[in-house]
């Protein structure tokens, strides 16, 4: 376990960006948290900025050694049974000084005096970790569509209040804005206790919980937004390696909301079909109607704008094939492609 450094001479906070051929996003990140500095919260005596070029082949390391102040790292020699992201972060949080930990990732956008403003707030809910689900930027047709889809089931499944709950075994964490205290942090073992995961910002949570540390996480389009894909392709990439540890059954989620299409489709086809009686026909309008109403409920948790829950019916397909292909390759092929690299997800 490492020590708490000492205040008077080290950083209240460091901040810690995992970076891997992120030359298209990574300056305005960096823009964004340079921006935090201001009298009082000064970069190099308040907090640090940490970047880990995770030997990226494109111009990540000259944009991030470009921006004065940012400290540019280099991992540790991946190891078997490593991922790269954890791998990052770990090299970075034993070279850091804070008492508090940020991990942030490069595509996200840090709004004003928002690192301050988190501090104070955990600080404030006595919390040992703060986690963010940011404002989610989305381009593109099927990336307006699904990831309303997505979210509203992330929402479903950890819940906010349920989360912060310390009697509630829900843990969640988003690692695109993940604050930590230092000393829980190494307490629990880093990113090395989670060096294997696909999901290590959820897995990271549940030890802190574990061990009974306070957790607050909440939605926070004050503070940080990002855009966590750039093309269809990355979409397809990322959620096939993730939403089969999100979800504790994808099959049966895939089955549900199949079915949530079908009844969608059919159940108009019905009611405007010829019928002797209107009131079988009136009786399918209602069940179609009951079961727009639910789906519309659910998609609406996901905090996304209503003109893209309102297109999101037309990404369902893609959602079942998601879940399933995401099963497929966890379960059955035992494998997930993220970043350029390989990853086994057989549990060691």
């Amino acid at each position: 376990m490492q020590s708490l450094p000492d205040q008077s001479t080290s950083p209240r906070l460091s901040v810690i960006v995992p970076a891997r051929d992120e030359e298209d996003v990574l300056g305005a990140c960096l823009d964004s948290l340079k921006a935090q500095s201001k009298e009082g919260f000064l970069l190099g005596t308040e907090w640090e900025l940490l970047v880990v070029d995770d030997h990226s082949t494109d111009r990540t390391r000259e944009i991030a050694s470009q921006v004065e102040g940012v400290v540019v790292l280099d991992p540790e020699p991946l190891r078997p049974g490593w991922t790269g992201k954890a791998n990052a972060l770990w090299t970075a949080a034993k070279q850091s000084h804070g008492e508090w930990l940020l991990f942030t990732d490069a595509d996200t956008i840090h709004q004003q005096e928002a690192l301050e403003r988190a501090m104070r707030e955990a600080e404030d809910a006595r919390a040992a970790l703060l986690s963010y689900s940011p404002l989610q930027l989305v381009s593109g047709f099927w990336q307006h569509a699904l990831m309303p889809l997505v979210f509203s089931e992330l929402a479903l499944a950890y819940p906010p209040a349920k989360v912060s709950d310390p009697a509630s075994r829900v843990a969640a964490a988003n690692g695109q804005f993940l604050m930590i205290r230092r000393d829980v942090y190494f307490a629990i073992g880093g990113h090395s206790a989670v060096a294997g995961s696909m999901l290590e910002d959820v897995d990271l949570a549940f030890l802190v919980k574990r061990r009974k540390y306070p957790i607050r996480f909440r939605y926070a389009p004050d503070a940080v937004s990002t855009r966590m894909y750039r093309s269809n392709r990355s979409m397809i990439e990322g959620w096939t390696k993730n939403l089969a540890r999100l979800f504790s059954n994808p099959i049966t989620l895939a089955a549900w909301r199949a079915l949530d299409l079908m009844l969608l489709i059919a159940l108009p086809l019905l009611t405007i079909a010829y019928f002797p009686f209107l009131w079988v026909r009136l009786a399918f309008a209602g069940l179609w109607l009951r079961v727009l109403w639910r789906f519309y409920s659910r998609v609406r948790r996901s905090n996304f704008p209503p003109a893209d829950c309102a297109v999101a019916f037309f990404a369902l397909p893609l959602f079942c094939f998601l879940l399933v292909r995401s099963w497929f390759h966890h379960s059955v092929k035992k494998q997930v492609m993220w970043k350029g690299r390989q990853y086994s997800t057989v549990k060691k």
